[in-house]
């Protein structure tokens, strides 16, 4: 994973040969130089939106960002915010509140045009979809719009949870690194030709999930931050409360050496950041297993005010705002995700580590009703299974919950869901099938993702202008059909039923309705939500 962010962050001038400097954007409290690159797309890259979260800001809701005199470089990245299991170094910091941006290079201040906000995922641990390349979403789209993305903090510096934490600090500081990034593109966006009016907000997997605290906010608070959303593949894990995670900050704070002093984290501040990276690791859960530990560790927790629920009890209760939305899955949602269970007491352990509030017959529940699942090549028999129980649980009903409860409250007819299901002949033989975000490259682009490319370059080339297009239609007109490629067929919205999705697959992209079998086992998933949580 490193290696493949390490050669986005410094890779990305090869994408489009710079052709000259444009001149310098003044922000007030810094002025930047870009590059403007030969393909008519001016880039920015790492600009500081808020100040570098060191030392007594650690643990902190992010500050408006400093004076610097001069004119500063903005040519290249500036680091991924460090996270779970890494160490830092050049390209992963705890200095990393940074944004990028792309922008017509005829694009003046008066050009009002749609802000494409892209939110990375990672599952919270780590910035994974970080620093990727907007020049080519910017050139398609004709020179129509503002691509914008950004760093936030991630793991132990993102999401530590503690009643200490909410006395002198602050809860979910990854997810108020976003919601500065959003108040800095309202403020500054127009200086680079944006629209602070129009911005999309997209997110994809942990980025998506997000996409969710963002509409539930406050309770749905609607700051005017956003006027459309996208959710790609919506990652909910568990979300506990700050009471049920104390364990967590008692564990790290005995860990580090600092559960003697007199305030443990005013001592966690002043650790460096070697020491915190020692211990911002994956533990188990209590009730779980070592063997293996929960895929995802430091979450989002249930802070009473930007979270002010759990998601699923807040979409039920309509307490989001409420705009046109897309949603979407791949078929295969969690296929990268399942450990390779030969046995249905090894598929029951990997649900009960990931999710150890589930009782033995709600895990019995869940065994039996995915024990008809059609084995995948190269895997146990009992790796399809988990895969298909955790994708389900994680990414494809969380989203389809999203679009039922918009359309429902909002707008049936302003709702779509795609299904991803481009077929690569290496991730079909490797007993992946459509994997967690392979529809990362027909959005971005080939090579201007970290993700692999495989057939893209070739029997699935077609589908990324349908793709690509699709998404640069809803960003200017807040509906997929406007500006969709003349060869893709209209994206019918989900409707006022059970929910019907376009399926998006190379030659064969249509429409289709969510099967009543998927729906039932969306239902027992909502049904175990809260168990899911403790």
């Amino acid at each position: 994973m490193i290696s493949l962010l390490t050669a986005t962050l410094f890779g990305v001038l090869a994408f489009a040969s710079p052709s000259k400097r444009p001149i310098p954007v003044d922000l007030g409290y810094s002025r930047y130089q870009g590059v403007s690159l030969s393909n008519g797309v001016d880039q920015y890259l790492g600009i500081s939106y808020a100040k570098p979260p060191l030392g007594n800001l650690r643990f902190r809701a992010p500050e408006s960002p400093e004076r610097a005199d001069g004119i500063l470089d903005a040519s290249s990245f500036g680091p991924l915010c460090v996270g779970v299991g890494q160490s830092t170094n050049d390209a992963l910091a705890e200095d990393c509140l940074y944004v990028n941006i792309w922008s017509p290079t005829n694009a003046t201040v008066n050009s009002k045009l749609p802000v494409w906000f892209f939110i990375q995922g990672g599952g919270y641990a780590n910035d994974a979809n970080g620093n990727y390349n907007g020049s080519e979403v910017v050139e398609q789209s004709g020179g129509d719009i503002v691509f914008v993305n950004f760093n936030y903090r991630v793991g132990v510096l993102g999401f530590l949870a503690s009643d200490r934490v909410r006395e002198n600090g602050d809860l979910n500081v990854g997810l108020l690194d976003q919601r500065k990034a959003l108040h800095w593109v309202q403020q500054y966006i127009h200086q680079f030709g944006g629209d602070p009016d129009h911005v999309v907000i997209h997110g994809d997997s942990a980025g998506a999930g997000s996409v969710a605290y963002h509409l539930t906010a406050h309770g749905g608070r609607d700051l005017g931050l956003f006027v459309g959303a996208m959710a790609e593949s919506t990652f909910w894990p568990t979300a506990r409360t700050v009471e049920q995670m104390e364990f967590q900050y008692e564990r790290f704070v005995e860990d580090i050496g600092c559960e003697k002093s007199e305030d443990s984290l005013t001592c966690l501040r002043a650790m460096d950041i070697e020491a915190i990276q020692r211990f911002n690791v994956d533990k188990p859960f209590p009730g779980g297993s070592t063997t293996p530990v929960p895929l995802w560790y430091f979450l989002p927790v249930v802070d009473g005010d930007f979270v002010q629920d759990r998601l699923y009890n807040q979409f039920e209760q309509g307490k989001f705002i409420h705009l046109p939305l897309v949603v979407s899955d791949d078929t295969n949602e969690g296929t990268p995700f399942a450990y390779n269970a030969s046995t249905a007491f090894e598929m029951t352990q990997f649900m009960k580590n990931n999710y150890p509030g589930l009782s033995p017959q709600q895990l019995e529940d869940i065994k039996n009703t995915y024990l008809h699942v059609e084995p995948l090549p190269k895997h146990a028999a009992w790796f399809a299974p988990a895969a298909a129980a955790y994708g389900e649980s994680t990414f494809t009903c969380p989203g389809n919950h999203m679009a039922a409860s918009m359309a429902k409250v909002f707008s049936s007819s302003q709702v779509w869901n795609y299904r991803f299901n481009v077929r690569d002949p290496t991730q079909i033989a490797n007993g992946m099938g459509v994997p967690h975000v392979f529809d990362l490259p027909a959005i971005f682009g080939v090579g201007k993702t970290s993700e692999p490319t495989l057939s893209y370059a070739n029997i699935n080339a077609d589908i990324i202008p349908i793709t690509m297009d699709y998404y640069l239609s809803f960003v200017k007109a807040l509906d997929p059909n406007v500006y969709r490629n003349q060869n893709a067929p209209d994206w019918q919205p989900w409707g006022s039923g059970t929910g019907e999705r376009i399926k998006l697959q190379t030659n064969m992209t249509q429409m289709e309705s969510v099967p009543q079998s998927q729906t039932e086992r969306c239902l027992l998933w909502k049904e175990l939500a809260a168990d899911m949580q403790h």
